[in-house]
């Protein structure tokens, strides 16, 4: 490291913990193996299962153990019991920087994070047309788009990463049933992505889907949900994912984001 830069800046990525009241004691080992292999630590929503403060509370001891900063994103199921704002705010005094349409800056790169929403993708995403609850459906889809823009816009670091629930991309949703496709994204939220060209996004929700896949624009989307990485049979379901170290706020022109392909064990 010279002058704070680090030579590369690695990421440990999950999403689709599901924690409950049960689980003291069984995501320690997780969260530690974690932050003995990575410099950062993003959480891709659905961190309690029924969006509880009791199950906070427990995710807030088990992450206690991971001695690297830790951002995060909510997903549907921290919205359940229309806790959601107690159970951010258990987090957030854990010292997890849980963002919702807003952004940070670690180690030199920033991190613009929202839930996402649902609708589909494509030709096949669903139009805001009809009833009025079809027409508020579309609408939380577009402003979670619009969170995610403005995270984004706030950004001044070189490298920037997207991190959600939901997927921008039904590349990352494949080997799920096509019939809930439009529950699991919005391709609405791939717009702002294109547009401001982040290092890569994460995301989780598909717990069937493929890991990895691209925007229509070529951004590089990792599918980060807990049962889909256990699946695949390692020891430690996390992603590691690199990118170019660099100064804080340092907006010089560096190599573009390149992921490891191995899921650390």
């Amino acid at each position: 490291m010279e002058n704070g830069t680090r030579a590369t800046v690695r990421l440990a990525a999950v999403g689709d913990i599901h924690c409950t009241r049960e689980s003291r004691g069984a995501l320690a080992e997780l969260f530690a193996a974690a932050a003995r292999e990575a410099d950062i630590l993003l959480l891709a929503g659905d961190l309690t299962d029924y969006g509880l403060a009791d199950e906070a509370r427990v995710l807030a001891g088990e992450l206690a153990g991971a001695h690297i900063p830790i951002v995060a994103v909510l997903g549907n199921h921290d919205f359940e019991s229309g806790r959601e704002h107690e159970v951010a705010a258990i987090l957030t005094k854990a010292g997890v920087k849980v963002l919702d349409g807003d952004a940070v800056e670690l180690l030199g790169i920033g991190f613009a994070g929202a839930k996402g929403f649902a609708g589909g993708f494509g030709a096949h995403a669903l139009g805001s047309w009809g009833e009025p609850a079809i027409k508020a459906f579309v609408q939380a889809a577009l402003d979670e788009a619009l969170k995610l823009e403005t995270a984004l816009a706030r950004i001044r670091t070189t490298d920037r990463v997207v991190l959600m629930h939901y997927a921008p991309t039904e590349a990352t949703v494949v080997g799920e049933p096509e019939s809930i496709y439009p529950f699991l994204g919005s391709s609405r939220l791939e717009e702002p992505i294109d547009r401001f060209e982040p290092s890569m996004v994460i995301h989780g929700h598909a717990h069937h889907g493929s890991p990895e896949g691209t925007t229509r624009g070529g951004i590089p989307v990792y599918n980060v949900a807990l049962p889909l990485l256990r699946a695949m049979d390692f020891e430690h379901p996390f992603r590691v994912l690199e990118l170019p170290g660099h100064a804080p706020s340092d907006e010089l022109a560096i190599p573009a984001a390149r992921a490891d392909t191995r899921l650390e064990h």
